[in-house]
């Protein structure tokens, strides 16, 4: 079972804590990683995109000229694709780009994530995050202390002090045990995590 560190939010050791080896010490599958990232930003998209066909664009209802004898190439429409005004040919139109992945590959592949973060020490877990007041410049010291520029913050329930915090940092993110995904860990350089909030995950997805 791997070993990792528990610091304060000074950045001092403070113990240690062992991590299950079913979630944190899984065997890296990098193409399920990439099957549910991409999973994840195709139900992002909203899939307003929309575009007029030649027969929703309006006009072109006369023929511009007669078939033969002009010199021209015949047209039958002013709104046909090749014209400058003309419709879209296949033009997109609103549609959903949701679709479903089996749960065992969703957790397979967050389990991969959350092994590559410990593996690359990457992972901080902290003994307890808690701030009086929810200011930034309070956060700050605390990413200062870990060393920890672009973070995700893991908490096992909402913080509002520690969201609230967090909101104005660029780079930074916050997120609960219920709430974590594959694609939010792999963006994040650090991930930093209270130690309650690494018993709910084990409990949560062993």
């Amino acid at each position: 079972m791997p070993k990792v560190n528990v610091l304060n939010i000074k950045g001092e050791n403070v113990g240690e804590i062992e991590l299950s080896a079913d979630i944190f010490a899984k065997e890296v599958k990098d193409h399920v990683i990439y099957e549910v990232v991409k999973n994840q930003l195709a139900n992002k998209r909203q899939g307003t995109q929309s575009a007029k066909t030649r027969s929703e664009v309006r006009g072109g209802g006369k023929k511009p000229w007669r078939q033969k004898g002009t010199g021209r190439a015949r047209a039958g429409s002013s709104r046909q694709p090749n014209w400058i005004g003309g419709g879209v040919v296949f033009a997109p139109k609103p549609r959903d780009y949701r679709y479903s992945l089996p749960k065992k590959m969703r957790r397979l592949a967050l389990k991969g994530v959350l092994t590559n973060k410990v593996t690359a020490n990457d992972f901080i877990v902290l003994d307890e995050l808690n701030l009086e007041v929810p200011k930034t410049k309070e956060m700050v010291n605390v990413l200062k202390a870990l060393e920890a520029k672009k973070a995700l913050i893991v908490t096992a329930q909402k913080n509002d002090n520690v969201v609230r915090a967090a909101n104005n940092i660029q780079g930074v993110a916050t997120a609960f045990v219920n709430t974590i995904n594959v694609y939010d860990i792999l963006r994040y350089e650090k991930l930093i995590i209270t130690k309650d909030a690494v018993k709910k995950v084990e409990e949560v997805y062993a």
